[in-house]
């Protein structure tokens, strides 16, 4: 019997152990989104108002960074067609803009998914909310929001954001909208 507690507890220990390998292996990294040092490679329309363009960055490694604006909103998209994941076509409804820090949440050295902080516009003045959003990457067609959590109304919006990137990112349903994630402030 002490021999069976002791594999038990051999086994425990073991699994714990691969436990915390796995969950060892998820890291963060930082780039910047800065669009004056991008390529603009689509301008807007003047004559239809649509001032703005497509940019496209550098990200993480040789993981590129789509970025458009168009009628005062953003869209950020990852990848090597970017511009033709989901994620190029979604935003948030108000008027925003973007943080230019953006992280990656990488799984032995390979992004999954990145989370950017966007400011939306709360009223006709200048005052702005603080939304994370979490992108789940997966070039081919599943490279799209997955989570929304609103950073003024959630005190721990970080550990939020980047629990949903590592719980919800490869799984995620590209048809169905971002979840909000914690008290949804402005979000609803």
């Amino acid at each position: 019997m002490k021999r069976l507690t002791l594999s038990l507890l051999a086994l425990g220990g073991l699994l714990a152990s691969l436990q915390a390998a796995g969950a060892a292996s998820i890291e963060s990294a930082y780039t910047k989104i800065l669009l004056d040092t991008c390529p603009l490679i689509q301008s807007g329309d003047e004559e239809e108002g649509t001032f703005g363009g497509a940019w496209q960055c550098a990200g993480y490694k040789d993981m590129g960074v789509y970025v458009a604006e168009g009628d005062l909103r953003m869209f950020v998209s990852f990848g090597p067609f970017a511009a033709d994941e989901p994620a190029a076509n979604q935003t948030l409804p108000n008027f925003n803009t973007i943080n230019e820090t953006l992280e990656w949440r990488l799984r032995d050295g390979v992004p999954f998914a990145t989370i950017l902080r966007w400011f939306p516009s709360l009223d006709e003045g200048s005052k702005t909310g603080s939304v994370l959003i979490v992108t789940q990457v997966q070039p081919g067609g599943g490279t799209c929001q997955i989570a929304r959590i609103d950073a003024q109304a959630n005190k721990n919006a970080n550990e939020m954001a980047r629990q949903a990137a590592d719980t919800m990112a490869g799984s995620f349903d590209c048809t169905q909208p971002p979840q909000v994630i914690g008290n949804p402030g402005i979000l609803y």
